[in-house]
């Protein structure tokens, strides 16, 4: 059974069906399901879930007899009790003759992996996270690219941070991209720049780095010049087949560095419609939606407040129909550190900021940020 958690919303989510909790029931199974086949006593679990509070045994049987109903349409998952010593979480799987058939047909892998690239280029999360939870009952494997990328399109920082059903090698961009969205980006772009001179990423993904990601890093750091001579590299691997896709998202930050820069309006009006034919023959939302950050900049800008507000504004909702959490956070860090080198009105100013730091906190990136930096630390520094 595929099973999936949202921290965010307090929502578990199996077999097509969504399940809501309340918090402390929601801490309670997650920590049974990350421990799932392990037993613990009452006090073990007042201990894990109620660290800092001090209510009493029953509490935890209360918020088990409440799991266990509101759980009981999953029939393969069971809180078990274990006479004499606690509760047992746990997750029975298919065997192999219970199993869909199409799970082992080939021709149905390689056409989901085609579902899931497709919806990946356009920009769908939200599709590919609906597709995701029907695995079961589509009875196909999960690829084992988008079994990753699935927990990264949630923002799902706990799961890429702590899960031991992959090894970090697989993980590490993931990483490093929610570690790009903490902090300085002076400090972020020295980062990225060891990392591409140590190797350490995967080679398609230490090319998406090195031609793309680290565009924003120099622009945001105040080395905008930097940007425009380092796409001279990217419009010379772009026009190699396979990275068609790159082409908007690159006119796009090529935009962003000449706002940066202070070049004239008419040049970035000459940019701006090209980008925007460009997206009408590929309507790419998270494209989409990092043009409309652009444009929304521009008007800052040109101090037309309404205009730019009302872009910005629009350019999150795409991004969050898109459904690729760290998308709309990487907008809201891109509209920030823009404000902090060219303010605008403080009350725009503190609204986004405002945004920015709660779609941290409810992702758990501030919570976890000191874990991120220690681990990516640690590996690039490693002999």
């Amino acid at each position: 059974m595929q099973l999936e958690l949202n921290e965010s919303e307090y929502k578990v989510t199996a077999e097509g069906i969504t399940i809501e909790l309340f918090p402390k029931e929601f801490t309670l199974f997650q920590f049974l399901y990350k421990n799932r086949g392990r037993t613990f006593s009452r006090e073990q679990l007042l201990d894990k879930v109620w660290p800092l509070e001090y209510p009493v045994e029953r509490t935890v049987d209360d918020h088990i007899y409440r799991l266990r109903k509101k759980l009981g349409k999953l029939q393969d998952l069971d809180i078990k009790t274990v006479r004499g010593f606690g509760y047992s979480l746990t997750m029975q799987e298919p065997s192999a003759a219970m199993a869909n058939p199409t799970t082992y047909d080939l021709e149905m892998q390689k056409t989901m992996r085609e579902v899931f690239k497709k919806y990946h280029l356009y920009g769908q999360g939200r599709s590919m996270l609906i597709l995701a939870r029907q695995q079961d009952v589509l009875g196909y494997a999960m690829d084992p690219f988008y079994s990753i990328y699935i927990h990264f399109v949630q923002g799902d920082l706990d799961w890429l941070l702590n899960t031991t059903e992959v090894g970090i090698e697989e993980r590490f961009y993931s990483l490093l991209i929610c570690y790009v969205l903490l902090g300085d980006p002076k400090k972020k772009l020295e980062f990225c720049e060891l990392v591409l001179e140590k190797k350490i990423l995967l080679p398609p993904q230490h090319r998406e780095v090195e031609i793309l990601n680290i565009l924003d890093l120099y622009i945001l750091a105040g080395q905008p010049e930097k940007a425009l001579e380092r796409l001279k590299l990217t419009y010379e691997v772009i026009k190699e087949p396979g990275y068609e896709s790159f082409i908007p998202i690159t006119a796009t930050s090529e935009m962003l560095a000449h706002l940066w820069m202070g070049t004239e309006d008419h040049v970035i009006e000459r940019m701006a419609t090209d980008i925007e034919a460009l997206l009408l023959e590929k309507p790419y939302l998270r494209e989409i939606g990092s043009y409309k950050v652009a444009r929304g900049l521009w008007f800052l800008r040109r101090q037309s407040w309404r205009e730019a507000e009302q872009l910005l504004d629009e350019a999150l909702q795409v991004l969050e129909m898109s459904g690729f959490v760290p998308m709309r956070i990487y907008a809201l860090y891109r509209i920030v550190h823009y404000c902090n080198q060219f303010p605008p009105k403080p009350a725009l100013y503190r609204k986004y900021v405002n945004l920015f730091e709660r779609e941290k906190e409810e992702r758990g990136f501030h919570r976890l940020e000191q874990s991120l930096d220690t681990v990516l630390t640690n590996l690039v520094t490693a002999p």
